[in-house]
């Protein structure tokens, strides 16, 4: 049963005597009030069984948790250099997933690869996205930085109530993120795969993916969520 709102709050005080209370009440805690490991581990490669597996491990949450309002600015700035290596990681994103030999960069302050130009085949849709000048603001929206499992959709998942470092980390985990076509992820929004999927093709690796960050993070799912993960995992090779 769901915990009454003074057993939450005393276990978001967070004492051991208070978490005790709430285990013997027999009660349930909402995601956000997870205390979660200090360090996430990476997020992984996973094959369907592993995913399954890591799918039954994940604590459980209402569609809608209630709690705080969804608040962009808990996750620190859009993009930080959380790594040290002189860029953000959008310029890395951008890099990493692009065709490999296809991008022209240069070097700006401590950054030795600001993207200028580039290929990438958007994943969502297979869509072939060339780009001639990423300072052009029309260019460089049309390649956009996702994240797989969405900030408004992890702050319902748990991370409402993680610390700001921890939310800062997660916004800017490359195994989070990944090179997309605008329009598609903002078509996407902060959907979970219960309400949007990518191409049929790539419906496999975006689940696998998905439950692996839900599983570094320890992040929550909700009914909904776990079905519709379930039915593509079940029919990935």
């Amino acid at each position: 049963m769901p915990c009454s709102p003074a057993l939450r709050r005393a276990a978001a005080r967070a004492s051991l005597g208070a978490a005790v209370a709430v285990l013997a009440s027999g009660c349930t805690l909402p995601a956000t009030d997870r205390t979660p490991s200090a360090d996430p581990a990476p997020v992984r490669e996973l094959s369907p069984a592993d995913a399954l597996d890591a799918l039954g491990r994940l604590p459980r949450t209402d569609r809608d948790p209630g709690g705080p309002a969804y608040d962009r600015d808990a996750f620190g700035p859009p993009w930080s250099d959380v790594d040290g290596n002189g860029c953000n990681q959008r310029d890395d994103v951008l890099v990493r997933d692009a065709e490999p030999g296809s991008t022209t960069t240069t070097r700006q302050d401590g950054c030795d690869h600001d993207v200028l130009a580039g290929t990438w085949v958007d994943p969502y849709t297979g869509a072939r996205l060339v780009m001639t000048d990423m300072k052009d603001p029309a260019q460089a929206q049309a390649v956009q930085i996702d994240h797989v499992v969405p900030l408004a959709e992890a702050w319902r998942s748990g991370a409402s109530g993680w610390s700001a470092a921890r939310r800062e980390a997660f916004a800017n985990d490359l195994g989070v993120l990944v090179a997309s076509d605008g329009p598609t992820n903002a078509a996407k929004g902060d959907d979970d795969p219960a309400a949007w999927l990518p191409r049929a093709r790539f419906q496999c690796a975006y689940v696998l993916r998905w439950v692996a960050v839900k599983d570094a993070w320890d992040l929550a799912v909700d009914d909904s969520e776990d079905a519709a993960l379930r039915r593509v995992l079940a029919q990935c090779p």
